[in-house]
């Protein structure tokens, strides 16, 4: 038994916010959300998330003569249905949620009455629950350990003494040659 993702849920959102700006607008020159916040809890197999964010509208009006910038806070309630892996065993469980996509402006207009502003926009959220269950653990053989790349850099560590150990093996290996030489004209002295 351990713990582990035991249920799963996305859910994407599109929806349209009607916008009364104090003053008739002329034209949208832009549009953002921002400050996006949410929390969830988790009711039967939903996890309920409740959220908001700012829409930020900047417009001209007065015959786009001066400029403006409208904000209002939208709120939000999502339900995300979950699927379970396997049945729940138990009822300690957590919940995560994700944003995929925060809520993001798609598309702004001004309404047909010219006074308002329809904001189109999206959102993704992907739910987790996080609950106890059963796994099941393949044990691998002891020569799948050798394969670890720790193992490898402790054989190149090894490989580079011996590399150090083969140059110091050559330089006594000169030293041993010009001794031989030296053998090799004692060795005719002892013959003259």
């Amino acid at each position: 038994m351990t713990k582990a993702v035991v249920a799963k849920g996305k859910k994407r959102t599109e929806s349209k916010e009607t916008l009364c700006p104090p003053n008739k607008p002329t034209s949208i020159l832009g549009c953002w959300v921002i400050n996006h916040t949410h929390q969830a809890r988790k009711s039967g197999k939903y996890v309920e998330v409740s959220g908001k964010f700012d829409v930020n509208v900047w417009y001209s009006h007065s015959n786009h003569s001066k400029t403006s910038v409208f904000t209002e806070t939208i709120s939000y309630k999502d339900r995300i249905r979950l699927h379970y892996r396997d049945e729940p065993t138990s009822r300690h469980e957590e919940v995560l949620v994700n944003v995929i996509q925060h809520p993001n402006c798609t598309e702004a207009i001004i309404s047909k009455c010219g006074e308002k502003f329809v904001i189109c926009v999206e959102r993704e959220l992907i739910a987790e629950v996080i609950g106890e269950t059963k796994i099941c653990v393949t044990v691998h053989p002891h020569t799948f350990e050798e394969e670890w790349p720790i193992r490898d850099e402790s054989s190149s560590h090894h490989h580079g003494q011996h590399h150090d150990h083969k140059d110091k093996h050559q330089d006594h290996g000169k030293g041993h040659g010009h001794g031989h030489k030296d053998d090799h004209h004692h060795g005719h002295g002892r013959k003259d």
